[in-house]
């Protein structure tokens, strides 16, 4: 028997949505233990991916530096709004500007070595499981691993 997507994957998926702050896809992915939440518009429909390491650069310092030496070139020497300070505070960046698109997924049937190959080839952790254009699970780094560890004459026969 061929292990497949559906036979691996996780799913119950948390989601964020497109308007979601920073601050609370952080919330979500700290309170769930995840490190990367599929992005998914009113419709369950699949818009992107929102990882802690998207959400980790623009509080890098490169960003930092390059924000202040963009908000210095508008300010020419006045100061700017409050209003518009706060607008682009790094708290309110939306998920829709911060997510990965399109993402990169898997279908419920696809095989686990095909799924392995995805996950290596386009350098992700991750890959929402869409059935009919919906999103139905998310397979991992991990949930592979747990699979050869569970079941190795099944993931034996795979390769």
């Amino acid at each position: 028997m061929s292990l497949i997507a559906a036979d691996i994957m996780t799913t119950v998926v948390k989601t964020a949505r497109p308007d979601d702050t920073v601050a609370n896809v952080a919330k979500l992915l700290a309170d769930n233990d995840i490190s990367a939440v599929p992005v998914c518009d009113d419709q369950g429909r699949l818009l992107g991916m929102l990882s802690e390491g998207d959400l980790l650069r623009p509080v890098g310092r490169e960003s930092t530096a390059r924000r202040a030496w963009w908000l210095n070139l508008l300010a020419e020497g006045t100061d700017l709004a409050p209003s518009f300070l706060e607008s682009i505070s790094t708290e309110n960046q939306l998920a829709r500007n911060l997510m990965v698109t399109p993402a990169i997924t898997a279908s419920a049937d696809t095989s686990v070595p095909e799924l392995a190959d995805m996950l290596v080839r386009h350098h992700v952790k991750r890959l929402p499981i869409m059935r009919d254009g919906k999103l139905v699970g998310i397979v991992s780094r991990a949930d592979l691993v747990r699979a050869l560890a569970r079941t190795p004459a099944a993931m034996a026969e795979a390769i």
